[in-house]
């Protein structure tokens, strides 16, 4: 397995230069480091943010289990969406809003075949809401298909 935190990581992350805002660091509560956050007064409804994962190292022809802790805090925060860079057009995992403030696990299979997933981008979109956040955290990329709960 790689982990791919934020904090002590050994992954290649990067914010997209496209787009509104920058996911930024945010100290988690334990005190154990950090993990990347979008507050929900940043930018306008609608405005997006992205951080994308690079995966330069995956063999091709295997298959991934990426497995990441996330939260929407509070009202009408926005959406999270995470996309493959082989398929660009629609998100592969989305969530619009939390049921309350905890983190919650989020899995996606990656499969391997004739294309090579090289990029997994985490999409933060800003909501109507003044309060709150989206959160991402504890991202590691497991070989093989996703564990069931």
């Amino acid at each position: 397995s790689v982990d791919c935190s934020f904090s002590r990581g050994v992954c290649d992350w990067k914010q997209d230069a496209d787009d509104d805002f920058d996911w930024n660091p945010a100290d988690r509560d334990r005190g154990d480091g950090y993990y990347m956050a979008v507050p929900a007064f940043v930018g306008h409804k609608n405005d997006m943010g992205r951080l994308k994962l690079l995966l330069t190292d995956l063999k091709p022809k295997s298959s991934y289990c990426l497995i990441f802790s996330y939260r929407l805090a509070g009202e009408k925060v926005g959406k999270l969406r995470v996309f493959l860079a082989n398929k660009k057009t629609a998100p592969v995992w989305e969530e619009n809003k939390g049921k309350d403030e905890k983190w919650r696990t989020g899995k996606i299979e990656i499969f391997q075949g004739a294309e090579t997933t090289n990029s997994v981008t985490f999409e933060s979109e800003r909501g109507k809401g003044k309060t709150g956040e989206i959160g991402v955290d504890n991202v590691v990329l497991i070989s093989g298909p996703c564990p069931e709960d």
